[in-house]
């Protein structure tokens, strides 16, 4: 079998595991090609034969761009500045150019995730051209009354869900610190609109800011059903003392 052959065969392997959410019992050793160590292999291929290649870094953009709006798949935040081999290079080296193990991602989630393997279907996390979720409304978020106001995030799952789909969410929302970096934004997001809010709240009273809450709230997930913009604004529009001027402070 020429080292062709492996990469194509280990790239079937990788396919074949992942549709039956079992990354997990993957063994390395069965992703390595013979007679190359995995460092040369790495080195060859991913190194030199995509990232600093005339040809290869085409490909390589190609699929770095393939995030819409340059915006990380595994946090729906941050901007894209790297691809992420979801099963790491070092282990896996005869995945290190295969498309479906190369995933566009910010700086931080590629830090956050480094070289981390799951040890059971349940601390896999999401791969974001495998598991789509976002056709289910599955984050939520609740206002917090201190001072200023703070929004908590959470996985909120639909009860249609399997059970080991919501843990492997959990894990992912936890792994990349979701809850704090839709958070901090969030907040940010009541600071920006804080003035509009009380010459609202002034002018048409409780109901006036929450109808202007609603319908951001609206305009925002109809683009992005779990983008944490319109959970924000769906959070404060449901939260009665917001609408009734908690906000100022």
């Amino acid at each position: 079998m020429t080292a062709g052959d492996s990469v194509e065969a280990a790239g079937e392997r990788f396919r074949q595991v992942a549709r039956q959410g079992a990354l997990h019992e993957l063994d390395s050793r069965e992703f390595t090609v013979p007679d190359i160590t995995p460092g040369d292999l790495v080195r060859w291929a991913y190194d030199n034969g995509m990232v600093n290649s005339k040809d290869g870094r085409v490909v390589y953009e190609q699929i770095l761009g393939a995030a819409p709006d340059e915006r990380c798949p595994l946090c729906g935040h941050g901007v894209v500045r790297t691809l992420d081999h979801f099963l790491p290079k070092r282990m896996f080296p005869a995945l290190c150019v295969d498309p479906l193990n190369l995933v566009p991602a910010c700086a931080d989630c590629n830090h956050a995730k480094g070289e981390r393997l799951p040890t059971d279907a349940e601390t896999t996390p999401l791969h974001p051209y495998l598991d789509r979720i976002d056709h289910d409304p599955w984050l939520d978020a609740q206002v917090t009354h201190s001072n200023p106001v703070w929004l908590d995030f959470f996985v909120n799952p639909p009860s249609s869900w399997a059970q080991i789909l919501i843990e492997r969410t959990r894990y992912h929302f936890t792994l990349f610190g979701l809850a704090t970096l839709f958070a901090v934004q969030a907040n940010r997001t009541v600071n920006s609109i804080r003035h509009q809010l009380t010459a609202m709240l002034d002018a048409g009273g409780k109901d006036t800011v929450r109808a202007y809450l609603t319908d951001e709230a609206e305009t925002r997930l109809a683009d992005r059903l779990n983008g944490w913009e319109g959970v924000t604004y769906r959070a404060l529009a449901r939260d009665d003392a917001f609408c009734n001027g908690a906000f100022e402070l």
